[in-house]
């Protein structure tokens, strides 16, 4: 395809398909980078899917203090705020990028950008394109341009472990396709391979989505970060699809309403009632279900006959499901969607890996604390794509020490994802919790999803309070704030001090 140098010393490798990975590589240009991509470029990503848009201070009324303050609140105290302020000054100028690389963002009469509104944001800040289909154009957009791209190789392949030089850093890959391993030497890695949440039973993710990229990491000896907080979405419609497809959140910025099977409003009493963080309206739902009712999202009337125009992209998953929301309240039930912990990395992406770097729903920047604010996640991929590039001066590989090939496949996938939407959900418990490492304790080793899934959990049990998307309903108070962040080595040594006679014990 595109030509690159040959040359490790040159190289550099980006695992991964989506908004970060494809942004990074055209941020490096002309520097060389070899894009691994285990789908076909725009395919197995879960920026093709996102709905609701990207968050950036660009209106009349608007500023990046405001946006950064309104990611503090929905952080629940574990937002670095200078992260904050320094990604949304990002925001205007990442959207007129994507504007130069051919992106068509919907606009008002008079030209100017269409603003969005979505919970918990004080203005209307949400940029977006196509009604819904934000995450599909951008994607569409930064493939044509990484296609067109002189100074981008695109491998299809899986990245299924790390080179290591005589000195501990990172060298390169090892790739597999169609079951052939190969190296790919460079002197940087970039991680931006997505978040867990396929790891869950109910998921909007792609089937993909299972951590591979923070295994890897751990496996390296990166320090991990805050891997207990996954956010759920409140609103995934729940008519038996998996992944299960996605109601936007701006469908309730734009009027519609929680309801359950009587009519009664689910949000009712509650501080921001449709319109609360999410992980408040998930737990709502959650405990409206656990109550046995029905709970549904009531778009009935000019918003839902609007919707085919305003909302394509859940129009045309309604109509998938046999549903017509402008007479019919569509079913809707809280689904694992994003992930705010990762690995984690400094101002520029650096992990504390030396030669690795991560970006993206992968990575732990410090924006998204115990709760990710809407739409910034497009917004952190894009912020630290450019931060990446402009920072990355890793040193020439050395010598690459021998690796050994270990085969680690994804075995009880579909085990690991009843035990995690049973024991590791929006509600948890350390009970649960010790049941759920049990479990996933004997795979880790062999099985890259059992081990991010046990660090999920690791972590869970270990934050005995309630923040944000993390809810332990045995510890429903907050404690002081504070990071968890942890490494393999250590989670083993825990292990081991926590395991009697085969049984984990609760702190």
């Amino acid at each position: 395809m595109n030509a690159v140098s040959p040359s490790s010393a040159d190289r550099i490798v980006v695992v991964g398909g989506g908004v970060a990975g494809l942004s990074v590589a055209l941020r490096l240009a002309p520097r060389p980078v070899t894009l691994v991509t285990a789908s076909a470029l725009g395919l197995g990503t879960a920026t093709g899917w996102a709905q609701g848009g990207i968050a950036a201070p660009v209106g009349s009324d608007d500023a990046p203090a405001l946006h950064a303050a309104d990611t503090e609140a929905a952080g629940a105290g574990l937002t670095e705020p200078d992260v904050a302020l320094r990604v949304a000054r990002e925001g205007p100028g990442l959207i007129d990028w994507l504007v130069r690389i051919g992106v068509p963002f919907d606009r008002t009469g008079d030209g100017a950008l269409a603003l969005g509104l979505e919970a918990a944001h004080g203005r209307r800040r949400i940029v977006r394109s196509g009604g819904d289909a934000t995450g599909a154009r951008v994607l569409e957009g930064l493939v044509r341009a990484v296609l067109d791209a002189p100074s981008v190789e695109v491998v299809e392949a899986r990245a299924c472990d790390l080179l290591r030089d005589r000195r501990g850093a990172v060298a390169g890959i090892v790739a597999e396709r169609d079951g052939a391993r190969f190296r790919i030497p460079a002197r940087a890695v970039v991680l931006a391979t997505g978040g867990v949440g396929a790891l869950y039973a109910a998921t909007t993710n792609p089937p993909g989505a299972i951590g591979r990229g923070l295994a890897l990491a751990a496996r390296a000896g990166a320090v991990v970060r805050d891997m207990e907080f996954v956010q759920f979405h409140p609103t995934a419609i729940a008519a038996g699809a998996d992944p299960m497809p996605l109601a936007t959140e701006a469908l309730r910025g734009e009027g519609a309403r929680l309801i359950d099977e009587r009519g009664d409003a689910v949000m009712a009493g509650i501080t921001g009632g449709d319109l609360a963080p999410r992980d408040v309206v998930a737990r709502g739902i959650f405990q409206a279900l656990q109550r046995g009712r029905t709970v549904y999202l009531d778009a009935r009337g000019a918003l839902g006959a609007a919707m085919p125009t305003r909302f394509p992209t859940v129009a045309g998953l309604c109509a998938a499901a046999g549903i017509d929301p402008a007479v019919q309240p569509i079913p809707v039930r809280p689904a694992a969607h994003y992930h705010m912990g990762g690995v984690k990395v400094d101002a520029h992406g650096a992990t504390s890996v030396p030669g690795l770097y991560a970006c993206g729903e992968v990575s732990s920047t410090g924006l998204h604390g115990a709760n990710r604010l809407a739409s910034n996640s497009l917004l952190e991929g894009l912020a630290y794509a450019r931060f990446i590039a402009d920072e990355l001066d890793a040193p020439p590989p050395g010598t690459i020490v021998p690796e050994a090939a270990v085969a680690r496949p994804v075995t009880d996938l579909p085990a690991i994802r009843a035990l995690m939407e049973a024991r590791v959900g929006v509600v948890r418990d350390a009970a649960g919790l010790a049941e759920a490492i049990a479990a996933l304790e004997p795979r880790a080793e062999s099985c890259d999803a059992a081990l991010v899934a046990l660090m999920i959990a690791r972590g869970a049990l270990d934050r005995r309070e309630s923040r944000g998307a993390h809810w332990r309903s045995d510890f429903p108070h907050t404690a002081p704030a504070k990071h968890t962040e942890t490494t393999l080595a250590e989670l083993s040594a825990q292990r081991r001090e926590t395991t009697t006679a085969g049984k984990v014990l609760t702190p």
